[in-house]
């Protein structure tokens, strides 16, 4: 796939655009006129910036309202062409993009359009320019892409072709097999957007809630199949019009609009047979987690066991050659990593003792990492001792790590290769804890779609719809990304502003993160009595929350009773029921979760204001330093 992307995509001044975009691995950019105008350089300053970047300028845009004006405005529609022209051929661009008029003052009609356009089309030839044409999903009288073709097709002039926007379309439910029958020359470039499926004003939609392809709801790989179909193998260009983008990290945007594009090209190759898109394995199907991994200092590491131990954790192995102590109960592993050289240390420097690294079980972790790495995944690896294994890693979007292991491979044996077992002490009951049931990390809200994207891309999951969770100081938007098999669930909260509690989290720890860690058992009530008699302090739920519970559910008084002398909180869906004890906080807001699943799916939403607001009681007060409390 040759890639391509408007400067409006994403913020900054031009120069920063330019840079961003290259080192994304671009090969063109769309020229927005509004970034033109607001530079100080000449057109030749700005061909000159993209050509040293190795950048083709795939278009110039947009020319507004021009075909069908009256005789009386339509000579000043060729003379506005004409300046066009001149600062295409200065920025060393041979495209323009011409978008359906939208004026009042136009009249209808697709032999009138036809013939304005033939008549550019003339004027574009003698400067060995040309000329595209794009149907704007609120245009006056042309809206739709079937319209823009005919016109096209009655201008009959080998300059002037089509422009299809997979937003323009998509978002009129237009019958994307109609590009099918198109001759592929007569496409010379293909926009791409994605959205949220938002019942609002199409123009609205369009300038603030694009997003990028795979972040969205609209079909744009049936589109794009579509596309493809005809054998084009021109540019696919990224049109995105979203507030968050034009306010967030213009090199983070801009990379994940080169992901998109790839994961979108690899989406479509298994469908088609065309030239787009490159050889990358399969999206790796996660059968498990494999072990979290802690960085702390070695007083942080003494409260940390402690915890680990009142939830029934033991010591199981400590690493060969480094710090690293390895703890487990059931399948779940922990990892406590107090060695000062590496990684891990110059985590715990900038975070504090933090959840930075995970390990996910993949089917084959040789060609997971493979397409991580063609997904534009940054790698990881650090120096290991003689006859220890390297895993393969790769840096996710916060900047922590991803381990993948498999177990087909010696990477499946890690706890036994690279650590020695240690001698249990005593026949200590653990607490009947089985496995990793969810990951929680706190993200920040706009970078969100970064997170889903790289997940969706990479492993074989899929995104839930949004929810709002109810913080006593704000909003949290929450969305999951699960695997079919509930193998991987991860639930990505997005924090907007610092008083919540997982706003305070992200401040405190300097970026985003894993908050808490949910661990699965069989058998709530006996695990909640195993966990008491280890000394696990479970966090108090106000006594009010249980009476609201029992006549929302219509639950039995002695089940209410349960639930209340253990702390447990209740949830029900179609599917069935959830059970959630939580510990209190450790840290800056870090906490421990134990669920029951009984056939539901969710994760406890509507139990999440009354969590938090029990969590706060034990944070520290805003302005009140940590040595204080």
């Amino acid at each position: 796939m040759k890639t391509s992307i408007a400067t409006v995509t994403i913020s900054g001044e031009l120069p920063e655009k330019l840079e961003a975009i290259a080192r994304a691995g671009f090969e063109g950019v769309e020229i927005f006129e509004n970034d033109f105008l607001a530079f100080d350089g000449s057109p030749a300053d700005v061909g000159k910036m993209a050509r040293d970047l190795g950048l083709t300028i795939t278009l110039f845009q947009p020319f507004r309202d021009f075909e069908g004006m009256p005789e009386a405005l339509r000579g000043r529609t060729f003379d506005r062409a004409e300046r066009k022209f001149d600062v295409m051929q200065e920025l060393g661009t041979d495209m323009v993009l011409v978008c359906s008029n939208v004026s009042q003052a136009a009249l209808g009609g697709i032999d009138r359009a036809a013939a304005d356009f033939r008549e550019l089309g003339e004027r574009a030839a003698k400067r060995g320019l040309k000329v595209g044409y794009e149907a704007l999903a609120w245009g006056r009288y042309v809206n739709d892409h079937r319209d823009a073709w005919e016109i096209v097709r009655r201008a009959d002039h080998a300059n002037v072709g089509l422009i299809l926007d997979s937003f323009h379309s998509l978002s009129r439910k237009i019958d994307i097999n109609s590009i099918r029958s198109i001759p592929k020359e007569k496409i010379f470039i293909v926009q791409l957007a994605d959205a949220p499926l938002i019942d609002m004003d199409l123009l609205y939609w369009s300038r603030h809630f694009r997003n990028m392809p795979g972040e969205g709801d609209l079909p744009v790989a049936e589109f794009t199949e579509a596309v493809a179909s005809t054998g084009y193998d021109g540019f696919f260009s990224l049109e995105i019009f979203n507030d968050q983008f034009r306010g967030g990290s213009t090199r983070k945007i801009a990379a994940d609009g080169h992901r998109s594009l790839i994961y979108l090209a690899d989406q479509v190759r298994r469908k088609v047979e065309t030239p787009i898109g490159i050889e990358m394995p399969d999206r790796a199907a996660v059968t498990g987690v494999g072990f979290i991994e802690f960085a702390t200092d070695e007083g942080g590491a003494v409260e940390l066991v402690d915890i680990l131990r009142a939830l029934g954790f033991r010591k199981v192995a400590v690493h060969r050659s480094k710090k690293v102590t390895l703890y487990q109960q059931g399948d779940i592993r922990i990892v406590i990593n107090v060695d000062p050289l590496g990684f891990a240390n110059a985590a715990y420097a900038v975070h504090g003792t933090f959840a930075y690294a995970m390990a996910l079980v993949v089917d084959d972790a040789t060609q997971a990492y493979a397409r991580a790495l063609a997904l534009d995944a940054e790698p990881f690896a650090e120096p290991v001792a003689e006859g220890e294994l390297q895993l393969p890693g790769i840096r996710e979007v916060g900047g922590g790590l991803i381990y993948l292991i498999d177990e087909k491979s010696p990477l499946g044996r890690f706890s036994e290769i690279d650590f020695e077992a240690v001698e249990q002490e005593g026949e200590d009951e653990d607490a009947g804890l089985l496995q990793v049931d969810h990951i929680a990390q706190t993200v920040a809200y706009d970078e969100m779609l970064t997170w889903l994207l790289f997940y969706t891309s990479i492993f074989e999951t899929r995104k839930t719809p949004m929810v709002d969770i109810i913080d006593p100081s704000g909003v949290v938007r929450s969305q999951v990304i699960e695997n079919q098999t509930g193998t991987l669930r991860i639930t990505m909260n997005g924090a907007e502003n610092r008083r919540t509690l997982a706003g305070h989290f992200m401040a405190e720890k300097f970026g985003a993160g894993i908050q808490h860690l949910a661990f699965s058992t069989d058998n709530i009530f006996l695990t909640a009595a195993r966990l008491r008699a280890k000394g696990f302090k479970p966090l108090p739920i106000s006594p009010n929350y249980y009476g609201d519970v029992e006549a929302r559910f219509g639950l039995e008084p002695e089940l209410t009773e349960r639930l209340k002398a253990e702390n447990i909180l209740y949830d029900r869906d179609e599917q069935g029921e959830y059970f959630q004890l939580y510990s209190g906080t450790y840290g800056e807001g870090f906490f421990f979760e134990v669920v029951e699943r009984r056939a539901y799916r969710g994760y406890g939403a509507q139990n999440a204001i009354f969590r938090i607001a029990a969590l706060k009681k034990q944070m520290r007060p805003e302005g009140v330093p940590k040595d204080a409390v």
